[in-house]
Order: structure tokens, then sequence, then C-alpha cells
């Protein structure tokens, strides 16, 4: 999957004013760890917003989003959405939104390897 510089760009931007952003290559694309957390991930046609689990059944009911499937299993708190979903600023700044918000809530993996 090639990764979408409109995207990236666009996500870069709005993360541009947060103190700890690093870009990582993972998950197809640029991942955007926010506080050494997984926050947004940018693929080909779409980002993946880490949200608050609590939201997610509300959040997917917005156009072009749905929950991430791998391996047969869904991932509440996980939305892809597509770019058609991201054309407004409204509807872009949604997404981040819910994305930073759920970031200040959880807490760092912790490195379990020695």
């Amino acid at each position: 999957m090639s990764i979408n510089e409109n995207l990236t760009s666009r996500v870069r931007e709005a993360l541009s004013k947060e103190s700890s952003v690093e870009e990582k290559r993972m998950f197809s694309g640029i991942t955007f760890m926010v506080n050494d957390k997984m926050c947004i991930s940018v693929g080909d046609d779409r980002i993946m917003c880490r949200i608050d689990p609590e939201i997610h059944e509300e959040a997917i009911k917005r156009k072009a989003s749905r929950t991430v499937i791998k391996k047969g299993r869904e991932y509440k708190g996980y939305v892809y959405i597509q770019e058609e979903g991201l054309k407004t600023k409204e509807d872009f700044e949604y997404w981040i939104t819910l994305a930073l918000a759920f970031n200040k809530k959880v807490k760092a993996a912790t490195n379990t390897k020695k």
C-alpha cells in the first residue's frame, strides 16, 4: 500500500501543536505516535484513528468509516475513515479531535522485551 501524501500532510499539520509526535512506518503506512502512544495511521486512501471504545459505535455512524477488522476480529476503538469521509475540515477535525482526546486518556504500552 502506498502512502497518501495529502492525508499525511493534513495529519502532520493537525498534530503540529502536540509536544511529542513521532512518525513510524507501520500498518502499511505512516503511524503517528503521540506521547509514545499510537494515535493515527495514514494509508493509501484512508486514515485509522484510535478512539475511545466507549464512543466507537456512535462514531462509526459517520460517513465512510468502519471498524478495523483483522483476522476476523473487530477492534473496538480502532476506526478506518476513507478519504471521502475526510474531505471537509469539520469531518477531518472530528476524527483528529477524537483520536487526540483518547490519546490523553490511555496509558502508553510498556516494552516487555528484555
